[in-house]
């Protein structure tokens, strides 16, 4: 069962690759398009005041497929604006790979994604065609095989026979048309070598940047807590204390009574102690895992919470601390500002990179910056290399999706 489970995960997910696959190679047909007409009019001059724009277009259609591709493997980091001369702009490898590109994936993709699409179809129109194949007219063909006279339910049964065939060309197809539709972007639109290493440097150079923030932030943040909050309980415990050791000759049930609200104070000192090393390093995460630390989240939420989670094995701890910090703000942000009736998390580790998916049926119409800690998390998931994706329509719903790198 676990066997036949991937298999249908493995399917969905190939269809997904290449429902979005034929989606850019669409736009990458079009830029293609585009591109050998702007090229034909600059043959006669005509064409060389919109040949940056053209470039540009086929630079915005590489930059949406590797958005599209990072999601499902490794990050392919997008290069800067198309320069603005066109002499340098034909002479930029990344602007030459990304001509070769589309002209690959506007052939490749479309076809992959085409076919993608129509297996599944078929297997649908095949499989349910026993339940309405009487609506069609006497002698009728089967779908997709005219010749076919369909002449009663012995004949419309053998059509959904053959629909257990287009079944298993899905299963057995899927993935490998997904990977042959993203071979050209996966082979062309990651950087020129020689070019990534310094890539790499300026985004390691902002991810650092981004982690002393973050760092910075999260020292203030416990400052506060301990200055605000803390060692003001024992200020006043000190002073009840010295209260309470000048009555205690004097009037010993006032020096009891004080004794007591010392007492209280301590209590809540230790109280608001606790919950400031909850906010460093959750103890919950060493007793009982990342699974059971959610898992106290979602039950103490006050939007009813659906938690999934499929972590087979531990990650580092600083990983699971960052994906306990993001649900826990999320659901804070969910109860604060959303008014949702309901909220999904999802927890997956799928191929080295643990994935973190909240979402609710509220309003929708987040915005970062007004405050609602959602600039937080971007930074401390920044500060892991990660990734962090918000979407919010008006009206809902709002999903905030967190890829963290956590190893193979």
């Amino acid at each position: 069962m676990t066997h036949l489970r991937d298999r249908a995960r493995a399917s969905v997910d190939a269809l997904e690759h290449l429902v979005g696959g034929l989606a850019t190679a669409l736009l990458a047909l079009a830029a293609l398009l585009w591109v050998l007409l702007v090229a034909t009019a600059c043959l006669v001059w005509v064409g060389l005041p919109a040949a940056p724009g053209a470039l540009r277009a086929v630079r915005s259609v590489a930059d949406r497929e590797r958005a599209r591709l990072s999601r499902w493997g490794t990050q392919l980091p997008a290069p800067g604006p198309v320069p603005a001369e066109l002499r340098v702009a034909v002479r930029d490898p990344f602007v030459r790979r990304e001509l070769g590109w589309v002209a690959l994936h506007a052939v490749t993709g479309l076809a992959s994604g085409l076919l993608g699409l129509a297996l599944p179809l078929y297997a649908v129109q095949d499989l349910t065609f026993p339940l309405w194949y009487r609506l069609l007219p006497p002698g009728a063909g089967a779908p997709g095989i005219v010749w076919w006279r369909i002449d009663g339910p012995a004949e419309a049964l053998l059509v959904g026979l053959l629909g257990l065939g287009w079944l298993v060309a899905v299963v057995a197809l899927g993935p490998p048309l997904a990977r042959l539709q993203a071979r050209p972007g996966r082979w062309l639109l990651p950087p020129p070598p020689g070019i990534d290493l310094s890539l790499r440097v300026a985004e390691l150079t902002a991810t650092r940047a981004a982690a002393l923030d973050a760092h910075a932030v999260e020292l203030r943040r416990i400052e506060r807590a301990l200055h605000d909050g803390t060692q003001n309980r024992l200020v006043a415990v000190n002073v009840l204390l010295g209260a309470a050791r000048r009555a205690v000759r004097r009037d010993p049930d006032r020096a009891d009574e004080i004794l007591g609200r010392a007492q209280d104070a301590a209590e809540q000192a230790l109280g608001e102690l606790r919950t400031v090393v909850r906010g460093i390093l959750p103890p919950v995460l060493d007793d009982r895992g990342l699974a059971g630390a959610l898992a106290g989240l979602a039950g103490s939420c006050a939007v009813p919470c659906r938690l999934t989670v499929d972590v087979p094995v531990r990650c580092a701890v600083s990983v699971e601390a960052t994906a306990y910090f993001v649900v826990a703000e999320a659901l804070t942000n969910v109860v604060r500002h959303s008014g949702a009736g309901r909220v999904d998390v999802t927890v997956r580790r799928e191929q080295g990179r643990l994935s973190v998916t909240v979402e609710d049926d509220g309003r929708g119409d987040v915005d970062e910056t007004r405050g609602s800690g959602l600039t937080g998390i971007r930074r401390r998931v920044g500060a892991y290399d990660g990734r962090m994706t918000l979407t919010s329509t008006k009206g809902g719903p709002t999903r905030l999706e967190v890829e963290l790198p956590c190893g193979s």
